[in-house]
């Protein structure tokens, strides 16, 4: 029962929060009126990939949390989290695609290291952050293009 207790919170934390942030920080007037890279997706396409997403991210942290609560995976964890969590207001609220550059850089090296450390200890952890650190990059890429084009 306490597992499930423990998952339930960490969905709440990743989903509800990312969902929360997203909401906040919903891209409006100023993001259409960006030039975009010929690769942006459409709008729609963010919201279910990010849920799916942080579905995974969530079990990811569960998983690694029931075997070192105290231990660097974990806060490696909570540390891309909270990255991830600030990329959207600085982008979309402060609106400033040039800070948000580093910000997304500093999250991929933690997801990246997080996928690496996590191998040997529970492999399945770190293939559950494969498609995020994907999607990650890519994002990466389209904030960079984003940059150069505004």
């Amino acid at each position: 029962m306490a597992g499930r207790v423990t998952l339930l919170w960490f969905l709440l934390l990743t989903v509800g929060g990312g969902t929360a942030i997203g909401l906040a920080t919903a891209p409006g007037p100023w993001y259409d009126t960006l030039q975009k890279p010929a690769f942006n997706p459409p709008p729609w396409v963010f919201g279910p990939v990010w849920t799916v997403l942080y579905i995974l991210i969530a079990i990811a942290g569960w998983r690694i949390w029931r075997v070192e609560r105290d231990g660097i995976l974990t806060k490696l964890w909570f540390a891309q989290l909270v990255v991830n969590f600030a990329w959207s207001p600085i982008f979309f609220s402060l609106h400033s695609i040039g800070l948000a550059l580093p910000v997304i850089l500093v999250l991929l090296v933690l997801i990246a290291s997080f996928v690496v450390m996590a191998w040997r200890r529970d492999p399945i952890a770190a293939w559950l952050f494969i498609p995020y650190l994907a999607w990650v990059a890519f994002a990466t890429l389209l904030n960079a293009s984003l940059f150069a084009l505004n």
